[in-house]
Formats: structure tokens, C-alpha cells, sequence
């Protein structure tokens, strides 16, 4: 399966720690590829990203 060249990206950034959240949310920030405050990472955005961020949006900050 090939991935799209065109695809857009999106910057999230984890503004807030995990701890004291449900142990779930702390998975899917650390499924995004988030390690520490303030880490950035880029991710394409599919609904599947969506729905992650959706989940954790308290936690993150988003860019396009």
C-alpha cells in the first residue's frame, strides 16, 4: 500500500502531563510517538490520528 506524497501532516505537540488521567489516555499519547513535555512530533491526518487526538485534546496542542 502506498502512501499519499500529498498528504497533510499535522504537528501535536503534549502541553500537559499524563499523569493523574486515565491510564488509557496515556497509551494513546504514547501511541502518537509523545515522550516528554513539550515533544513535538508529525503525523498525517487520517481519522484514526483524529480520533486520537480527539481523546487526549486536553492534553496536546495541534498545529496543521
Amino acid at each position: 500500500m502506498a502512501k499519499n506524497a500529498t498528504a497533510k501532516m499535522l504537528t501535536v505537540t503534549l502541553r500537559k502531563s499524563t499523569i493523574g488521567f486515565n491510564k488509557t489516555q496515556a497509551k494513546t499519547v504514547q501511541g502518537m510517538g509523545l515522550r516528554r513535555l513539550n515533544h513535538s512530533v508529525q503525523i498525517q491526518d487520517t481519522p484514526a490520528t483524529r480520533g486520537m487526538i480527539h481523546k487526549v485534546r486536553h492534553l496536546v496542542d495541534v498545529q496543521e
